[in-house]
């Protein structure tokens, strides 16, 4: 009896690990298909659910297997104090969740990105003065010539773990910083200029910066003892995170906040290598190749390449050459008047921009297209990829909102349908609607696609005045002849073009 159970506990304990690798590679599994799920704005909510499952049996597993390992003799890991970091890490995400507005995602998920990469950065710096003494130890018993050590092996850590290491407090420092400094611009503090902050000799201090960084990346497996170079890599990544993203204008926002978050998942993926996890290699993978591809994604929807968003300072003032100044007098209309060519409308396409999101305008958008329905009226949503300041930032307003998945346009579906639209309804999308992106090579947004809306019948634009967009051009759709100009807060339009049609 003893001698089985003996066996059966021997076997149990040989089983742990493959029972590990297993519940991670089921972890990753949730992963992947989560992520796929997020392709659809029908079954995103879906995956956001499912990936979080994955998360959470990732975090549980490796919870109980380090706890296990710990109390194999190596240190101690109390649950008593992750359990008060998970308290306070919950009702902090919990109180975010509730408080933060639809219209502040992007700056949440700036800070989100941030924090991710101050994470990796931490654990790396951590696990690395953990093994400090036993590195070196080693490299002394190496050096000695004699037993005085005593008969305690020590080995010296692989060079790709020391690697790792350097690299995730490289890329997490870049991470975290670049992040503060892409919420203070979506934020609109005072303290960092929405436009880009350029001087001379930028560029070098940002190559001087990262070039210096991977160099002591690499010192690292080759003195393992070089603490030091953590230090300096810290304080310079630091720095180039503020250098990265503080000359980057308002209109790059999509871009920088899909860069941002693929750095986090590398970040992460550094952590996994320096832990040995293989769940964390897996997400942090995942998180930085969907990022990269989300930010190539970005860029070709504006027709510009990456080196040209982070260096090219977009949105620093009036563009020099064509498309700066206006093309002629715009005409001025009132609810009242638009409201009746609404009216008389088969088909109007709403362009929903940033004007829609810092009004917060979403609800009173969809009550107005749910009266144009009433009326018989064919309601579209036409979306340009990087319409707001984040990636999807209007397909996640329009459903919070509630609106139904299949009046969304994305931007080829949505050019097809202008020539017949009757009315195109602009709120507030300025760059993403200038037909100089068409024909005026002198202008900082030629050749970026564009919603084609001045091919429609009759375009309405809501804005609070004539200013440019983040291009810093004049939009050359507000002079033209079927294009009207309705002034005000989007939301105050938007509920009184609803009220006139109600008043019919």
């Amino acid at each position: 009896m003893i001698t089985s159970f003996k066996a059966f506990s021997t076997l149990a304990v040989i089983g742990a690990d493959d029972v590990v690798n297993l519940l991670y590679l089921l972890a990753a599994i949730l992963f992947i298909y989560g992520l796929k799920l997020l392709t659809s704005v029908k079954t995103a909510s879906k995956g956001n659910m499912i990936s979080a499952i994955g998360m959470l049996l990732a975090a549980v597993v490796t919870l109980f297997q380090v706890n296990h390992e710990a109390m194999g003799g190596n240190f101690f890991i109390s649950f008593v104090w992750i359990g008060v970091a998970l308290l306070i890490g919950s009702v902090i995400g919990l109180v975010l969740a509730v408080k933060v507005p639809m219209t502040g995602m992007p700056q949440m998920v700036a800070l989100l990105n941030g924090f991710g990469g101050i994470a990796s950065l931490l654990v790396a710096c951590a696990d690395y003065i953990i093994k400090l003494p036993d590195i070196e130890k080693a490299v002394e018993a190496g050096k000695a010539t004699n037993t005085a050590l005593g008969d305690t092996v020590y080995h010296l850590p692989t060079w790709d773990s020391m690697l790792a290491i350097g690299l995730a407090t490289l890329i997490g420092g870049v991470t975290f910083t670049g992040s503060l400094i892409a919420f203070a611009k979506l934020q609109g503090l005072k303290i960092i200029p929405d436009k880009p902050v350029q001087f001379t000799g930028q560029k070098a201090l940002i190559a001087l910066l990262l070039l210096g960084s991977l160099a002591l990346a690499f010192v690292l497996p080759i003195d393992p003892t070089a603490w030091w170079t953590l230090v300096i890599i810290s304080a310079a990544a630091l720095i180039l995170g503020v250098m990265l993203v503080i000359g980057i204008g308002g209109a790059d926002m999509p871009v920088v906040v899909s860069l941002l978050n693929s750095y986090s998942g590398i970040a992460a993926a550094m952590a996994g290598f320096v832990l040995s996890n293989s769940v964390l290699i897996i997400t942090g993978s995942l998180v930085g190749a969907s990022g990269i591809i989300l930010t190539n994604i970005m860029c070709k929807a504006m027709n510009r390449s990456l080196m040209n968003v982070l260096f090219g300072g977009v949105g620093g003032g009036p563009a020099k050459g064509g498309g700066a100044g206006p093309q002629g007098e715009a005409r001025e209309f009132s609810p009242e008047d638009a409201g009746i060519v609404l009216d008389a409308a088969s088909q109007v396409v709403i362009v929903p921009g940033y004007g829609m999101a810092v009004a917060q305008a979403q609800h009173a958008v969809k009550e107005f297209a749910e009266e144009l329905t009433r009326r018989n009226i064919t309601v579209k949503y036409a979306i340009h990829p990087v319409a707001g300041r984040m990636p999807g930032h209007m397909n996640v307003l329009l459903a919070e909102a509630g609106v139904p998945y299949e009046q969304l346009a994305d931007l080829d579906q949505a050019n097809a349908e202008f020539e017949q639209t009757d009315v195109a309804l602009v709120i507030g999308a300025n760059d993403v609607t200038n037909p100089a992106a068409r024909h005026d090579t002198a202008s900082p947004i030629y050749g970026m696609p564009i919603l084609d809306v001045d091919k429609a019948r009759t375009v309405f634009v809501i804005k609070r005045s004539m200013n440019p967009g983040f291009a810093g051009i004049q939009n050359e759709l507000y002079f033209m002849e079927n294009t009207g100009m309705i002034f005000g807060d989007a939301k105050a339009v938007v509920t009184a073009l609803t009220e006139e049609l109600l008043a019919d």
